[in-house]
């Protein structure tokens, strides 16, 4: 992915910001970052370059304390061509990187100081899950592709892979026919969020719906030369994240489903429903591909409706009689929501 930004700075001057910058994202790249983590990377940086050539600072040896204290204070009034500020995880985004390449500066003897020591970041809110979709509302956008068609076979197919394996946009268009293996009932995630690969299961619906499309979908939709892509745009190319978004969005608009989201919709709604359904939370890290298990305890914001549930039936007070619980079956499954719940009180 290309730098959507040019650093400016002289390229011939090897301490200028351009020459530095190439060489702290080859260092990214040698350490295993992602290309889109360097490539983000690249832009922060790039923008910091920006801002500091417009006060006639191109070298980083140049770039002061105070300095950095002022980008801060301007990310933080920025406006966006919106009109809206940025977000306090966009500013920490743009300060973690510029706070790492100056490490980078200092480790490698291309600074004197690090003008970034010390530096406070911004507080982010603690990110929340939305709630998922029920399992009726997933079934009313399943109907919505067309079927006497290539491409809404092909749709109806990708929506059910989304579905079945909560996997990411940008992790589904990587995919490649290799990666499914039917027999088995897994997919192999081989670009994963930093990179990492994982295992992830698919469920037999899922799988048969990949089958028909690979037999009656895909050989249509490929042109020469094939790079093996599961799924192929209408011009026979991989798909990119933002054309998966957008078409999963069509579809839930087509079935009334407006709350925000939409590839990662169907993310939130397959771990909410395992963990309803009394998954562990560790498994469903390992399913979601979370690097931190606090992450993955995020979700149990979202099973308040079994929680809800189980206190309909056990809590005398919720009945209108005094009514006490009867099934051990309930109170097994109120045990386990409870105890996820803990689990996630403990990460805060």
């Amino acid at each position: 992915m290309p730098p959507r930004h040019i650093i400016p700075g002289h390229s011939t001057d090897a301490e200028a910001m351009p020459a530095s910058v190439d060489a702290f994202c080859a260092h990214m790249g040698i350490r295993g970052y992602s290309p889109r983590t360097i490539a983000r990377y690249r832009v922060s940086l790039a923008l910091f370059a920006d801002w500091a050539a417009a006060r006639g600072v191109e070298r980083p040896r140049d770039v002061t304390r105070g300095m950095v204290e002022r980008y801060q204070r301007h990310l933080l009034g920025h406006r966006q061509a919106n009109g809206r500020p940025l977000t306090a995880r966009s500013q920490v985004a743009r300060l973690v990187a510029l706070r790492q390449w100056f490490v980078w500066l200092a480790r490698t003897h291309r600074v004197f100081l690090n003008p970034t020591a010390d530096l406070e970041l911004p507080r982010v809110p603690r990110w929340q899950p939305r709630s998922g979709m029920t399992v009726g509302e997933v079934e009313e956008v399943m109907a919505q592709p067309d079927l006497d068609t290539i491409t809404g076979l092909r749709d109806r197919t990708i929506l059910e892979v989304f579905y079945s394996t909560g996997v990411r946009a940008s992790e589904l268009a990587d995919l490649a026919v290799a990666d499914l293996d039917v027999p088995r009932g897994v997919m192999a995630v081989r670009h994963g969020k930093g990179n990492k690969p994982r295992m992830v299961p698919i469920a037999e619906r899922a799988t048969a719906w990949c089958e028909k499309y690979l037999l009656d979908s895909r050989p249509q939709l490929a042109v020469p030369p094939d790079e093996g892509r599961l799924f192929l745009s209408d011009r026979g190319r991989p798909f990119s994240a933002k054309t998966l978004t957008a078409m999963a969005r069509r579809y839930l608009d087509a079935a009334g489903i407006t709350r925000p989201g939409a590839c990662h919709l169907f993310r939130h709604t397959a771990a909410t429903l395992m963990l309803e359904g009394g998954a562990d939370v560790r498994y469903i890290q390992e399913f979601l591909g979370h690097a931190d298990l606090n992450t993955t305890q995020l979700y149990t914001h979202v099973t308040i409706t079994a929680l809800k549930a189980v206190h309909e039936r056990s809590h005398p007070g919720a009945q209108g009689e005094n009514r006490l619980l009867a099934d051990d079956d309930w109170n097994v499954r109120a045990e386990a929501l409870f105890e996820a719940l803990d689990l996630e009180e403990d990460g805060d």
